[in-house]
């Protein structure tokens, strides 16, 4: 196998300034690319299921910070997990009728299901994040101030790939507090 990444980390905000009584709100976003997300595909659905693999969890983390070299964390930190169980179902929604594919996934986000109808939709399920924070504009005090964010995925190994982990940071955008 060759490589996995985390493509760009893209900070979203609002505003550009805010009054130090407001909330601070900044979207991150990113998705995991290369082999791992291409490998996620029904035929190795079908191959795993058969051999008994039936669930992947990858476990991603997102850390956004401000500062220059003593930096400081904002927020909470996300630290959790996306599952995906593989199943065997009748339903012809999921499974085209003439072929005899009937293997299917469906992805846990933050314990909450999601079915989705084709692959594609899947892959993004399960590897495109976008992830809130919220915090208080007095925790940074007033002034400018530079924002970035880290990023992590870990998994283990499966039929169809092997043992990774992948960490990539953000470029910093900046937010005046007023």
């Amino acid at each position: 196998m060759a490589e996995s990444k985390i493509s760009e980390i893209k900070l979203a905000n609002s505003k550009d300034e805010y009054s130090s009584d407001e909330n601070v709100e900044i979207n991150v976003q990113f998705s995991v690319e290369g082999d791992l997300r291409n490998a996620f595909n029904e035929a190795n659905w079908t191959k795993a299921y058969n051999n008994n693999d039936v669930s992947f969890k990858m476990k991603y983390g997102i850390k956004l910070t401000s500062g220059g070299f003593r930096k400081k964390e904002l927020g909470r930190t996300i630290d959790t997990y996306r599952k995906a169980s593989i199943f065997w179902t009748r339903n012809p929604k999921l499974v085209n009728p003439m072929k005899d594919r009937r293997i299917w996934v469906q992805v846990a986000k933050n314990f909450e299901p999601f079915i989705r109808l084709t692959e594609e939709e899947v892959r993004q399920e399960l590897f495109d994040f976008d992830e809130k924070f919220v915090f208080k504009a007095s925790d940074l005090g007033k002034g400018k101030h530079k924002i970035s964010a880290e990023a992590f995925a870990s998994w283990q190994k499966h039929d169809y790939t092997e043992t990774g982990s992948i960490k990539n940071n953000s470029s910093e955008i900046e937010i005046t507090i007023n």
